[in-house]
């Protein structure tokens, strides 16, 4: 009876194909409980190894095909090294050149924000010297004008102290003929005195009289010396007021420090730009690391295929099975050129895209250069067109506000002179009114005193004509001395404001030529300034102490008349 091979019909289930060996094998025998299962595997294996015996038969035509298609295939390669190492000689050529760019870039960057430090450097040196000079006009413009008011007040005060002084001359004419025709009648007609007596008080009411217009007058002066404080202190207002005109200058200022803002606004956007470029530039070196790798792993590749071929020499069975290794490899060798083929076109093509992007942002930069250079131009001019508008509208409106200012100041003092001087008269109506009632008791005491008077007539005119004598003299002296002092004075101002407008003059030719020498003008300017105020506050004292001494001649003039 013969053992017929049974054949499985039915594949078994994948669960049983996939059990380890050891739980299929029987451990006393060592015979697979599957050995039909594995006798078709074996069977199937060995049609595949006849199929790979007919396979290599011709294995050694097909190796000299391999062994040509390598060599063409590292031919390939050298070429491709070849290609990529010039290549990469191109890419460090165009890295350096972007990198010289990106330093000429930096450089003009940096000489961009020197010229822009030194530009508002420039601008608020320009700005502050602006300042000085408008402060400088205004101080000037508003001397000009207190000047003449001051000339003006002087020259009434010199026409009513000469005035005065005339008055003064003709009632000593008067008084002198007075005493003398009172002397005659006196040692004539003695019973006449009271008729005569009567008439030298009235006499003396009449002088009394034009002492108090006097006076007046030196009130009236007095009046004027505070008009002028009024008007130092109107001088305060206006300083204000030109502070307040800063403050808008400055409100114009940071308006101009917000478009310096949106320059550099612009400035950061060149930034962005550059970091652009720098990122660009670290994956262009990422390309060169990947390039290196790749040729790394040829490397090895080719040293692996030099020890495979050794081994085909040496045993066949081997080379059999390293065929297949190396048709693999091939496989893979062809899909990694395939791809080193696509990664260098991409990097060509990157390469391409990175010099366009480069001559774009080279244009860019132009233009920007363009723009910088016409916003910087633009807004110079404009800085111009404002201060030129700003300096216009100073002085209309300050000619306005002074012109405006002093014509309230005028109708003002015009009513309270005319209040005061009503005032005044209803005080000496008053005074004369109680100097009579005093009068009469001392006609009264004159009455009683008639003997004694006889007796000390003659040594009173004496006295009184010396003691009027000496005090005119000392008055013209001083007249004289208060003249040319006043004389003197003006001059000096005209002088002295002949010489700030020169230096106003040399100062506005020398701000463009020697900006460093402006800080040492500010401060002589301030200095002459300063000696000017001085000196007008010198003025105003003497003033006052020319009034105390008109007030003093006054009393002394009149002291001598009640005895």
């Amino acid at each position: 009876m013969t053992m017929d091979r049974h054949i499985p019909v039915h594949a078994l289930p994948e669960e049983i194909q996939k059990m380890p060996r050891d739980e299929t094998v029987c451990k006393y025998c060592g015979i697979s409980y599957l050995i039909l299962h594995e006798f078709k595997d074996m069977e199937e294996k060995m049609k595949a190894m006849e199929k790979e015996m007919k396979f290599y038969q011709g294995s050694v035509e097909r190796e000299k095909t391999l062994q040509e298609k390598l060599q063409s295939l590292s031919q390939d390669f050298q070429e491709y090294k070849s290609d990529c190492e010039s290549k990469t000689e191109r890419i460090k050529i165009l890295s350096k050149d972007l990198k010289n760019q990106q330093e000429e870039l930096q450089s003009a960057n940096e000489k961009l924000k020197r010229f822009e430090e030194k530009l508002e450097v420039a601008h608020k040196q320009a700005q502050h010297f602006s300042k000085t000079l408008d402060q400088h006009q205004l101080i000037m413009k508003e001397t000009l004008l207190l000047l003449p008011s001051t000339k003006s007040d002087l020259a009434r005060i010199k026409k009513e102290v000469s005035n005065a002084f005339q008055h003064w001359t003709s009632l000593k004419g008067d008084i002198f003929l007075q005493l003398k025709t009172i002397s005659e009648v006196a040692l004539t007609e003695i019973s006449k005195l009271k008729k005569y007596l009567a008439e030298s008080q009235c006499d003396k009411v009449c002088l009394e009289n034009e002492v108090k217009d006097l006076k007046l007058s030196s009130d009236a002066a007095l009046m004027k010396t505070q008009q002028i404080q009024t008007l130092l202190q109107k001088e305060n207002e206006l300083q204000s007021k030109c502070l307040e005109l800063q403050k808008e200058t400055l409100g114009l200022h940071s308006q101009v420090e917000a478009i310096g803002l949106k320059f550099h606004e612009a400035t950061a956007e060149m930034d962005n730009y550059k970091k652009l470029l720098l990122v660009k530039s670290k994956e262009i070196d990422e390309c060169q690391r990947e390039l290196k790798k790749l040729e790394f792993e040829t490397r090895i590749s080719e040293s692996r295929h030099t020890r495979e071929l050794k081994e085909k020499e040496g045993i066949l069975l081997v080379c059999q099975q390293m065929c297949k290794q190396l048709q693999e490899e091939v496989a893979e060798k062809e899909r990694q050129q395939e791809n080193l083929k696509r990664r260098t076109s991409c990097s060509e093509n990157e390469l391409e895209m990175m010099k366009a992007l480069l001559s774009q942002t080279e244009e860019e930069v132009v233009t920007l250069k363009k723009e910088r250079e016409m916003l910087l131009v633009f807004h110079q001019n404009r800085i111009e067109e404002l201060r030129d508008k700003f300096s216009q509208k100073m002085i209309y409106d300050c000619r306005e506000k002074i012109e405006f200012e002093l014509i309230k100041d005028r109708a003002q003092h015009s009513a309270e002179f005319e209040e005061k001087i009503l005032q005044l008269k209803e005080e000496a109506e008053l005074e004369l009114n109680i100097e009579k009632q005093k009068h009469q008791e001392l006609i009264m005491k004159y009455q009683r005193e008639q003997e004694e008077l006889q007796k000390k007539i003659s040594s009173l005119i004496s006295n009184a004509t010396n003691d009027l004598k000496r005090e005119v003299t000392i008055l013209e002296k001083k007249l004289q001395d208060s003249q040319v002092k006043l004389v003197e004075k003006g001059e000096a101002k005209e002088k002295e404001i002949q010489s700030l407008k020169r230096v106003i003059t040399e100062f506005e030719s020398r701000l463009k030529k020697e900006i460093d020498s402006s800080e040492s003008l500010r401060q002589d300017l301030k200095r002459e300034i300063k000696q000017k105020t001085d000196e007008l506050e010198r003025v105003a004292q003497e003033q006052m102490q020319l009034k105390k001494k008109i007030n003093q001649a006054e009393e002394e003039f009149t002291g001598p008349s009640w005895h």
